[in-house]
């Protein structure tokens, strides 16, 4: 039984590593679909500081099809750390050249999804 509770948090977390990817890559790339498939439809993303901006899904597809990350993603190097995963949750932390990023993830029927993200830059 052990083992089978292993592999399968191991899958969680490539699961999980490939969903963070996707919504930073998305993002670089102006790949809206990739973003698409990334987010939760109740995501509540924000920037940190005295006033939070919030963002929700449909505004991260709307930037995203304008190409609005595109200069971002000059250096694409990404850490990707999964710090907890706990059931249907989980969470990670993201480092880029131009991003510092904590995100919440929920397991949806569709897979791993970004609910929560709370980002500032590098």
């Amino acid at each position: 039984m052990k083992t089978q509770q292993t592999q399968t948090k191991e899958s969680d977390v490539a699961a999980i590593v490939v969903t963070a990817r996707g919504y930073f890559e998305g993002w670089f790339d102006g790949d809206e679909a990739r973003m698409d498939r990334a987010l939760h439809p109740d995501l509540v993303k924000r920037r940190a500081g005295d006033e939070l901006g919030v963002t929700t899904k449909e505004r991260m597809l709307e930037l995203t099809r304008q190409g609005e990350g595109k200069e971002d993603g000059a250096d694409r190097t990404l850490d990707i750390q999964v710090d907890d995963v706990y059931g249907d949750t989980a969470s990670a932390t993201v480092h880029s050249a131009v991003y510092h990023e904590h995100l919440h993830l929920v397991q949806t029927s569709d897979g791993w999804k970004i609910a929560n993200a709370l980002w500032q830059l590098t």
